[in-house]
């Protein structure tokens, strides 16, 4: 059988889901359940999104809007990561972290919607509705067989999220000393070629987390893990939106 503790998503890692569940009870881990909950963790990334969207666009000009959400999204992406770091290393609090981390990361991305927006026009609603079809995509190939979790699947994605992750931190780094990685940045055909993969990878991550979920309850993970299965979910969702907004930028910036 396959090793299916491995993952990409470091909210599913090795050390949370290589574990063996002896005393499952009527309280234990669904995939109903996990489901309810991410469904829950979705209304709440909205409902702090909106927070932030109105924010911006209820001020009198961009640049006003940007200063009014500047210091949300500081709170939202530090506390979004505060709060993931926290549910990773102590999973048994998922049930008040995980719906603190979609509070924080929906201020994060309300604001960041907002700016996308007020360059490009509606980018927002098509990338909301590219990340729902995405999602409803893998999880059909999942539940279909159409996509198998194999041992060799799932380490060539574990390599491309890692290649991904250090072109990200390079990048970065490189950003401290004033320097821009041109294909992550720009709108060239090798950019959106780019974003294009990174967006591929982001959605077969979906898949990894579906084979994790369903793999974990059967093994009778206790009710909190409904939670952690959310979060993982929502870490990944969340990647995707913004790669996928990422990508609708770059093509639109050349019209």
């Amino acid at each position: 059988m396959i090793n299916l503790s491995k993952t990409s998503n470091p909210a599913l890692s090795e050390k949370v889901f290589n574990r063996e569940y002896t005393h499952a009870s009527s309280e234990g881990m669904t995939v109903n359940g996990t489901i309810n909950k991410t469904a829950l963790s979705l209304l709440l990334v909205i409902a702090a999104a909106v927070f932030t969207w109105n924010k911006f666009f209820n001020a009198a000009t961009p640049d006003a809007g940007m200063s009014a959400v500047v210091p949300w999204l500081a709170i939202g992406g530090i506390g979004g990561l505060i709060a993931a770091l926290v549910t990773v290393f102590r999973p048994q609090s998922s049930g008040i972290s995980a719906p603190i981390y979609a509070v924080l990361e929906g201020l994060m991305l309300g604001g960041l919607s907002a700016v996308f927006e007020s360059m490009y026009s509606n980018i927002v609603m098509r990338a909301v509705a590219l990340t729902l079809a995405v999602f409803a995509a893998m999880l059909f190939f999942y539940r279909s067989g159409i996509i198998k979790v194999t041992k060799k699947f799932m380490m060539g994605v574990l390599a491309a999220t890692a290649g991904i992750a250090l072109v990200y931190l390079v990048s970065f780094i490189a950003g401290l000393f004033g320097a821009q990685l041109g294909f992550l940045h720009g709108n060239s055909n090798f950019s959106i070629g780019f974003s294009l993969v990174v967006v591929a990878v982001a959605a077969l991550n979906l898949v990894l987390d579906f084979a994790f979920i369903e793999r974990t309850a059967e093994q009778g993970a206790p009710k909190y893990m409904e939670w952690y299965g959310a979060f993982g979910l929502m870490v990944t969702l969340i990647w995707l939106y913004l790669e996928i907004l990422r990508l609708l930028s770059k093509l639109a910036s050349r019209e």
